[in-house]
This record gives C-alpha cells, structure tokens and sequence, in this order.
C-alpha cells in the first residue's frame, strides 16, 4: 500500500500544482475585475459561470474520455493507440467549439431569459466575448493534458502551467490597466494564456523522446472511429457536464434572490473558494483514474483494487484537513476577493459550509475517477443526474426560496447531493468485480484497435 501511495503521489502531486496554477487565471482575472471595478464584479463571475455551464464543461466532458482510452491503451502498450485517441478527442473538441463559440458571444441575452438582471447579464455578455478565443485553446489543451496524464508524464504540464500563469499576471495588468480595457482586458488575458499553455504542451510533446512512441504525427487514421469516441466521450461530457452544471446552477439561483448583486458576489466567492482547494481533488482524482485505467489495460485486477482503496484513503485524509484550515481562516478569504466590508463578512459566514462540502465532496469525486479509469461513465452519469437533481436541486431551492436560508441554504442543498453520490459510488466501488473489469477493457481495446 505504501508503494501505491508512492505511485499516486507522484502522479498527484504535480497535477495539484498544476491544476492550482491553471485555476488561478480566472482567479487572478476576478481578482483583478474587483480590484479594477467592484460595479463589475458580479457580471464577471455570471460571466465565467456562463462560460464553465455552456463551453468549458462540455469541452472538459468530451477530453475525460481520455481518461479512459488513453489510459488502458497506454497499459495494455498500444503506444501508436495513445496518439490517435487525442488526435481524434483533438478533431471533436475543435468541431464542439464552433457552436459553443456563438452561445458565448450572445450569452447576455440567454441570461436574461433565464431572468438574471439585464445589467449584470450585458456585463457578463460583453467579458465573454473577449473569452472566445479561450473556448478553441481550452479544448485541445485539455486533450494535451489527457494525452501527457496516461503516460505518467505529469512534471512538464505542471511547469507549463506555471510560466502560464506568471505570464498572465501580467497580461492581467497590461490588458485591464495599462490599455485601458477594464474588466474585459482580465477576460482577454485568460484567452492569450491559455493559447500560450497550450502551446507549450503542443511544443513538448513534438520534441520530447517521452512521447516518441505515443506520437508520430497527424494522421488520416484519426478521421477514423470517430464514432467510436463518441460513443465514450458523450456519456463523458454527460457526465461531468451534471455535476458542473448543478455547481454553476447554484450561482444563477443566487441571482433570484433577494440583493442579487450581494447575493452572486457572495456565491461567486464561495464557489472560488470552494474550487480553489478542490484542485487537490481533481488532482488525487486524476491520479487514481490514471492508475486504474493503465492497470486495467495490463490485467492487473489485483493493483486496480489496491489503487482504489489507496486513493480512497488519501482523500479522506485530505478533506478532514482542508477542510479544518477553511474552516480555521474563514475570515480571511473573503479579503482576496474584495475590500467590501460587509461582502468579506457574508463570505466568512459561508465558510463553515464550504468546510464540510469539501471533507466529503472529495470522496466522491475519487471515485468517480475510478469510474472513469473503468469506462464507465454511463453510470457515473446516471449517478450525478439522481443525486444532483432528483435530490440536490430540489433541497437547494426549499431551502434558499421556501425557507429563507438564502445562499447558505442553496450551499447545503449541496451538500445533500454530495452525501446521496458518496454513499451510491461507496456501494458500487465495493461489490465491482475487477476480474470482470479486466476482461472488459481488454474487449474494448481490441475493438478500437481493429477500428
């Protein structure tokens, strides 16, 4: 077990940081835009919330694919498969993009039918747009990263995403201050620092000898089994669009409550907060979803069932003790994000639930990553649509419109759904057979390699 705490770690550790430094562009822009002009603040976050719910997601959905095909190719040493499962991932998420592109650049009018205040909506239009060019760089990115992650190659997308993000500060600066663009100047810097990740990425997977028998070129070969992708990457992009789009949601129903320029700045920093310290999940999550799905393409039943319980203890371990510092500095966090005395006060009053959000919302995204080191997102999907929204959603509303609570009450509406997810994916991790996973990826394998 040590050793598969070694193994993870050395997987996690880098793509925490990674994951941290690539969080904090849109940290540092919000930042920025607060800084810049407050008026704007809440316009921004609906703006990002836009982005996350209708492009981002989506993109991010379809890529988690990867996950899977890149990671049990890799383990069963179909190298050559590797390259052509991001090449194919690469096409799709470039076609995605078309269409998601146009949504963005009239998002104002999509939030004001979905009744969120007309000024704040036009705001967060008008930063969109600037956000464009970013929804074409972060698909194909995200594909890099899959790519690099099911090779155990994790250090170089770590330091990329850290020149990344020194480079932003000050593209930050330059676009929001020096050239006078305000608040769409913070939205234009996200867009030329993703770009310039991406490539980095692009330029190392040329040149290294890491990659040299995972990528060999573009190839027409890519063009082909297309279908087959999807077949994996809709139930993805499913998947992860549920649990995102129930998180964002949360955002434009604090926008129906009463004071909603107070009430959306305290969720926007609430759910930065939130995502902030959930970058050490996603971390251990894609960690233990690379290991699964490279032992299962080995036929190593034993190793998938020692890395889940591993992972599984790791992020407990992880959850009591983020979670006790957020706790612990409650008072604090709301200062990074405004000077606003009574925002910072309202923002340290949340703090307590985001605490326990995270202590067990890690859990359940670890096994989720199991899930998708399996291939089985279809479930997964299944699981996030009954606990998000046959249970999260509707205890959100009663709580925050029926009972009052406000923000607070949309928060623990949440965190009903977290606990419901916790216990089903618990359940299921415990009765798999991975004798009969084995046999199953192997059959996957042979199809896709025979396409």
């Amino acid at each position: 077990m040590m050793e598969e705490v070694k193994r993870q770690m050395k997987l996690a550790l880098p793509l925490i940081m990674a994951n941290f430094l690539i969080f904090a562009l849109q940290l540092i822009s919000i930042v920025y835009v607060g800084r810049a002009n407050h008026d704007k603040l809440a316009g921004a976050a609906l703006a990002i919330s836009f982005a996350n719910v209708i492009s981002l997601s989506v993109l991010m959905g379809l890529s988690t694919a990867l996950d899977t095909l890149c990671g049990q190719s890799y383990g069963a040493k179909q190298f050559r498969m590797v390259g052509l499962h991001m090449q194919r991932s690469m096409i799709i998420v470039t076609l995605v993009s078309i269409p998601l592109a146009f949504a963005m650049a009239f998002s104002g009018s999509i939030l004001i039918l979905l009744r969120q205040d007309p000024a704040i909506s036009m705001a967060a239009e008008s930063y969109n747009r600037w956000m464009i060019p970013a929804v074409f760089a972060f698909g194909l990115l995200q594909c890099c990263v899959k790519f690099l992650q099911a090779q155990n190659i994790v250090f170089p997308i770590m330091l990329c995403s850290g020149a990344t993000t020194l480079l932003h500060t000050l593209f930050c600066w330059i676009f929001t201050f020096k050239l006078g663009l305000g608040y769409r100047g913070a939205a234009l810097s996200v867009s030329v620092s993703y770009w310039f990740n991406l490539l980095l990425l692009l330029i190392y997977v040329k040149a290294s000898l890491a990659c040299k028998e995972t990528w060999t070129g573009f190839s027409v070969e890519a063009f082909h089994g297309l279908l087959d992708f999807l077949k994996l990457g809709v139930p993805s992009t499913i998947m992860y669009c549920l649990q995102g789009w129930q998180f964002e949601l949360l955002l434009l129903f604090s926008g129906l409550l009463p004071n909603p320029k107070l009430q959306t700045s305290v969720m926007s920093i609430s759910q930065n907060t939130s995502a902030l310290v959930f970058m050490i999940t996603i971390g251990l999550s894609a960690a233990i979803s690379t290991r699964v799905s490279n032992e299962l393409g080995a036929g190593n039943p034993k190793a998938v069932k020692l890395a889940s319980f591993t992972a599984a203890s790791i992020v407990l371990a992880e959850g009591f003790t983020v979670g006790l510092m957020l706790f612990i500095g409650r008072k604090i966090w709301g200062q990074a994000f405004t000077n606003d005395s009574g925002l910072v006060e309202a923002a340290a009053a949340m703090m307590p639930w985001i605490a326990l959000s995270h202590c067990i919302d890690g859990f359940q995204f670890v096994q989720l990553g199991i899930i998708k080191g399996c291939g089985r997102q279809k479930f997964g999907a299944f699981v996030c649509l009954g606990s998000y929204y046959i249970v999260g959603i509707p205890a959100s509303i009663i709580l925050g419109f029926v009972f009052h609570k406000g923000v607070k009450g949309l928060w623990i509406g949440n965190i009903c759904a977290i606990i419901v997810q916790d216990m089903v994916l618990l359940a299921t991790t415990f009765f798999t057979d991975w004798k009969k996973e084995v046999g199953t990826s192997m059959k996957i394998s042979h199809k896709l390699l025979r396409s």
